[in-house]
Parts: structure tokens; C-alpha cells; sequence
């Protein structure tokens, strides 16, 4: 989120030092990600060491907080995993985190290297069998999106609106058909087995200093699912800057194995994926609370998701 928690600082700050036991010198606030629910901080120790915070409002899923630590125990090295459990700040919980030098590969894109390193993440991850008592936290694929609904209410609020009357005319009709098509797409999917998925792989939660390992964060969401689920963030090209072409996707594949995903399941997760986007984007254009830098980041994804779906050509 790049708007502030509304949330008193040297309180958090004074949380932080207690529950983690840390000498807190500093609380940077980081204007990252787009989870409308989730805030990030640079915590800055005594003794020189930095690590990354997470607030969310409202509590964390159990997945959340116990699936990275545990792949970590079982040699998934890249997973960047919460220090101990989950504490309670008001309304928030919090989450402390290693922090990571480098930055997201969004914008830079993956060196040749490191897109042979991203294969064999995933193919690690989707090798791993979840214990009974992880698998027991994992929700479960299963092919009911509400994203539809949301599309359809948010659109009347967004055709009434100053703010989107004409990006809905311009867009509703498409974004109508996209929600069709992913309840057409859902009700056809076959049965194939389930991995552990992260569900949110794209670039932008890969951080890397230069040509350096891969850390893998953002672990907010996992779930047992197809592997289309995550290859979906490497198999097409609606996510970063540089997304894999031919060359890109046979390094990947060095890594990860040979992959033929199954055609249906993964053109109903990157249609699925872009109405949740829509749905999302539309409610923070929307929002009153919201400023007017954040309206216009959701806007300027709104708009480029919506360009991609109402192109004659689109097929998910």
C-alpha cells in the first residue's frame, strides 16, 4: 500500500522493540505493494541490522505465517520466512521479516541466470509434500472466484462515479465478457493433482541484489492448487517488465523440469487473476479514504488491465 497505516508510529515502533525484543532505532515507512489491507516498515536496530515489518489489518492466515518456515526446514532456501510468530497491534497484527538487500525484479527483469534460478525454485516448491499439519492450514483449490460479483457491483458504482464514468463505458462491456469467461472456464477445468503454491510469483516478489540469489517474499496467500496456479506468473507476459519470451521461458525451464501445463487451468488463472486485479482496482479508485497518488496508481493498473482484456485479440 503507498498511503500510511493510520496508525501512531512511536507506538508500533515501541511494539515492535517488545515483541521482538529488538533495540528499534528507526521505522521507516516503504510505499510498496498493492494489497489494499497490508502496510510495509524498515525496522532499524541498534546494532546495525535492518528487518522488513509487515502490518496487516486484521489477522494473518495461519498458511501465512507457518508454510514459509517450514519450507525453509525443508531446503527451500530462497523463501523468505517470519521471525517467530504473529503479535497483535490493535486491529493490525504484525509480521517480522529478514530484510532483504537488492530490490524486486519488476522493473529490471531476471538476468539468464536467475531465470534458471526461478525454474528450480518452483520446481522445488511444487515438489515439497506438506505435513499433515501444514496441509491442514493450505486452503484448497477451488475454482469459486468471487471476482465476478465484485466486477458487476463495483461496476454500477464505478458507471455512476465522476472518477470512472468513462472508463466504464469505455471497458464495462469487457470486463462483463472477461467475468463470463471465467465462469465458463472454471466449470470446464480438469482435474489434475494439487501442489503447494505460493499464488502471487510474479517478478515483483522476487528481490535480488544484481546477479545475486533469488529471495522469494510475500507468502500472504498459498494455497494447495494446480501448478498452473504459479506458472501462470512465468508462462505468460502480463507480469513485469520483461516477461519470459521463448528464450526466457526454455531458461526457466532448465530449471524447473520439463513442463507442458495443461491448457484450460491456466488460461482460467490469468483470466481469474486479471478480474480479481479489475475487482481490486476499481474498489481503491473508488475508495473516499484513499489519496489521490493511490487513486491514480490504481487507475493507471485498471486502465492497463483493462486494455489488455478489451483487445480484440485477447484470449486468456
Amino acid at each position: 500500500m503507498i498511503d500510511k497505516p493510520d496508525v501512531d508510529e512511536r507506538s508500533l515502533a515501541a511494539e515492535v522493540a517488545a515483541a521482538w525484543a529488538l533495540d528499534v532505532a528507526g521505522l521507516t515507512f516503504l510505499p510498496v505493494g498493492l494489497d489494499g489491507q497490508a502496510w510495509a516498515y524498515r525496522v532499524d536496530t541498534s546494532d546495525g541490522r535492518r528487518w522488513f515489518l509487515k502490518l496487516r489489518h486484521g489477522a494473518f492466515t495461519p498458511a501465512a505465517v507457518r508454510l514459509p518456515g517450514f519450507l525453509r526446514a525443508h531446503g527451500v532456501r530462497q523463501v523468505v520466512a517470519p521471525v517467530g510468530g504473529t503479535h497483535r497491534f490493535g486491529d493490525h497484527h504484525l509480521l517480522l521479516y529478514p530484510y532483504v538487500e537488492g530490490g524486486s525484479l519488476w522493473s529490471r527483469g531476471l538476468t539468464d541466470r536467475q531465470w534458471t534460478a526461478y525454474g528450480d525454485f518452483l520446481g522445488h516448491l511444487h515438489a515439497v509434500t506438506p505435513s499433515p499439519e501444514i496441509a491442514a492450514v493450505l486452503p484448497t483449490e477451488t475454482y469459486r472466484s468471487d471476482a465476478g460479483q465484485r466486477v458487476r457491483t463495483l461496476g454500477g458504482q464505478a458507471a455512476a462515479s465522476a472518477s470512472l464514468g468513462a472508463f466504464w463505458h469505455r471497458y464495462g462491456d469487457a470486463l462483463h465478457r472477461l467475468a463470463e469467461t471465467v465462469d465458463a472456464l472454471a466449470a470446464r477445468v480438469p482435474r489434475t493433482p494439487h501442489v503447494v503454491c505460493h499464488a502471487d510469483v510474479h517478478p515483483g516478489n522476487l528481490i535480488a541484489d544484481g546477479d545475486g540469489p533469488l529471495h522469494v517474499v510475500d507468502w500472504d496467500a498459498p494455497i494447495l492448487a494446480p501448478r498452473e496456479r504459479d506458472l501462470m506468473f512465468v508462462l505468460s507476459r502480463d507480469f513485469g517488465d520483461h516477461p519470459a519470451d521463448a528464450r526466457r521461458a526454455a531458461l526457466f525451464r532448465r530449471g524447473y523440469g520439463p513442463v507442458e501445463p495443461e491448457p484450460t487451468v491456466l488460461s482460467y488463472y490469468r483470466a481469474e487473476r486479471h478480474l480479481d486485479d479489475v475487482a481490486a482496482f476499481l474498489a481503491g479508485v473508488l475508495d473516499p479514504g484513499a489519496s489521490a497518488e493511490s487513486r491514480a496508481n490504481d487507475l493507471h493498473w485498471l486502465t492497463r488491465i483493462a486494455e489488455t482484456v478489451a483487445d480484440p485479440g485477447y484470449t486468456p
